[in-house]
């Protein structure tokens, strides 16, 4: 037997034993686990699950030993994920930190800063959130206002963020700020880490209208944050941006895995509220909702390959703005089809006369329309496509446009 074979036999014995039977079903939002500080469980299995998966530091598998990590190399990280996705397995908890900040700290952080934040951030003690987006600085990010100025051995940042994701809820943000104000925009940008708890942070939720409130504005007033905690150089955090937004659509296209597509499986609503199509018009639905789960395979399998590749070596970096956009139109269009599917029944909005997965898929179709939004909005995508994939000129620069 060879040295992977071992290995895929000793992670699929160890998974089989250790993942509780209610950690292999399909994961309502209710039910994620976000890491941080104030990490909650609503059954003693999540809790589990959660603490034995930190345990053997399969957080970040591959991540090295001395980061928190378990030393995985590809190979066998792609076996981990492989086994889990066999069994079903929901992820152990929901990390921004270890999705996005992370990967671009192992490639650009100090030594001290991996020291100090990896190991936390691997053990789920931690949860993180970006600030990025302004109220005047959406899609022309680089035009962003919060300001951060160096006084000795700290900044001093005031300003505004929004649309922050659970900002009310992190320890930790990742934030672009402008350090240079005389700088071309693009010039005098730089990305410093800052603690919500710290004076002078207030979060203010953003009502949403799904009825759920996960983004926030924050508020900075002469926040002192350490210049130990400038990651990269000053000036120079858009590149990092640039590198870190590569993370979060592979954060974006991968969290579908776990959140919306599992807990409304379309075939199966299918066959519960239109289980015999009667005339073309159900018929046709019946043929939407193929389409649509024929794509979404075809997504997961696309998906899986880029993943190998990349594990492999190849840089699929640029690709991940594809992912992104597929993923998020995708998600649209089958809540469009599940819409159809229950028709009158999703009209629920808190009516007693309704089941929790219909009054659910009602507010989750309105949610799916900021997936096309969050994290870079599919308009935003096309152009990151047209540019760094299909190497499109630039309008507006003497090409054809």
């Amino acid at each position: 037997m060879s040295d992977i074979e071992a290995f895929r036999c000793e992670t699929r014995a160890w998974l089989e034993a250790n993942c509780p039977e209610s950690m292999r079903t399909p994961m309502p939002e209710n039910e994620m686990v976000w890491g941080g500080s104030q990490v909650e469980f609503v059954s003693q299995d999540q809790r589990l699950w959660f603490e034995r998966m930190r345990d053997r530091g399969w957080f970040c598998p591959d991540w090295p030993i001395e980061y928190g990590g378990s030393g995985l190399n590809a190979e066998e990280a792609a076996v981990l994920e492989a086994e889990m996705r066999r069994l079903r397995c929901r992820p152990p908890q929901i990390n921004l930190g270890i999705w996005m900040l992370g990967p671009l700290l192992l490639e650009h952080g100090s030594e001290e800063q991996k020291r100090r934040l990896l190991p936390p951030m691997a053990r789920g003690e931690v949860r993180w959130c970006q600030g990025f987006s302004e109220p005047n600085a959406g899609s022309d990010l680089a035009s962003l206002r919060t300001r951060a100025r160096l006084e000795s051995d700290h900044f001093v940042v005031d300003g505004t963020k929004i649309w922050t994701s659970y900002g009310d809820k992190s320890d930790w943000m990742y934030a672009l700020v402008r350090t240079d104000p005389d700088a071309p925009k693009h010039q005098g940008i730089s990305l410093l880490l800052i603690d919500m708890h710290a004076e002078g942070v207030s979060t203010a939720p953003i009502d949403l209208i799904g009825g759920k409130s996960s983004f926030c504005q924050v508020f900075f007033d002469g926040v002192r944050v350490a210049r130990e905690n400038l990651v990269g150089e000053l000036n120079a955090g858009w590149a990092l941006a640039k590198r870190l937004l590569q993370h979060e659509r592979r954060a974006m296209s991968k969290f579908g895995e776990i959140s919306l597509p599992t807990h409304f499986d379309l075939l199966s609503l299918l066959r519960e509220y239109l289980p015999e199509p009667q005339g073309r018009a159900e018929q046709a639905l019946h043929l939407r909702a193929i389409r649509c789960r024929m794509e979404e395979h075809a997504f997961e399998l696309t998906q899986r390959r880029m993943a190998e590749e990349m594990r492999a070596g190849q840089d699929g970096s640029d690709l991940m703005a594809i992912m992104k956009l597929v993923h998020s139109e995708q998600e649209k269009e089958k809540f469009e089809v599940l819409l159809d599917v229950l028709g009158l029944r999703a009209l629920g909005w808190e009516e007693s006369s309704f089941t929790d997965q219909e009054l659910a898929l009602t507010r989750a179709w309105l949610g799916s329309f900021a997936q096309t939004i969050a994290g870079g909005s599919s308009e935003v995508q096309l152009n990151v496509i047209a540019k760094r994939v299909l190497g499109l000129p630039e309008a507006g620069k003497g090409e054809a446009k």
